[in-house]
């Protein structure tokens, strides 16, 4: 059986519109190894992220929660934070993809694992997000990918039809947990195999 062409793109932003390299971030903010290690464990790899994300943990109980954990100074971790925000700049090649299938009229969507401090600071300092007909933020609805819940709250929100949508993420259990709920998925790795493969789901 044919499957149906894609009618909707929804892409995810950290890893595939603007960068998201967590080591990188790690690597400029510590030249001490064993800091280094302590901020993985301590703050990216913790579950207060996850909450962060989810909206249930605000920024700044996070930014006191990181400090006592690494023992270090509230301000250096308030530092840190705002070197996060500084570092998710955009992609230029996945920017000129989007903006690309704007233009043929193809109806694009946002699904993002993102704090409300850390999107609102993304909405305000770029422009492209006019391009996008619906965003949905984790932080905003309480739920975060891979959770199915996030996924079908975005199909029922803006309309869509899983098997007639693309989903395009850098992380695997989100695109999986996608791929299970009938979406044609994209596991990004660069924007130019992105835009080949999207091309054989879209109608020609």
């Amino acid at each position: 059986m044919l499957r149906a062409r894609v009618r909707n793109v929804v892409f995810d932003f950290g890893g595939v519109l603007v960068r998201w390299k967590p080591q990188e971030i790690i690597e400029r903010f510590y030249q001490d190894e064993m800091l280094r290690a302590r901020l993985r464990r301590a703050v990216f790899q913790h579950a207060d992220w996850i909450e962060l994300d989810r909206g249930t943990l605000p920024e700044a109980v996070a930014v006191q929660r990181f400090a006592e954990r690494m023992g270090r100074p509230r301000e250096e971790i308030a530092a840190l934070v705002r070197h996060v925000k500084d570092s998710l700049t955009p992609i230029p090649e996945s920017i000129a993809l989007a903006r690309a299938l704007s233009r043929r009229g193809v109806p694009l969507y946002g699904l993002s694992n993102a704090s409300v401090e850390t999107f609102a600071f993304l909405r305000e300092r770029y422009d492209f997000w006019s391009l996008f007909r619906g965003i949905v933020i984790s932080a905003e609805v309480r739920m975060v990918k891979p959770e199915p819940e996030i996924f079908e709250h975005l199909c029922r929100v803006h309309g869509l039809a899983a098997r007639q949508t693309a989903f395009i993420d850098d992380h695997p259990p989100n695109v999986e947990a996608a791929r299970r709920l009938g979406f044609r998925t994209i596991l990004f790795t660069d924007a130019a195999r992105c835009a080949a493969e999207l091309e054989s789901m879209l109608p020609a």
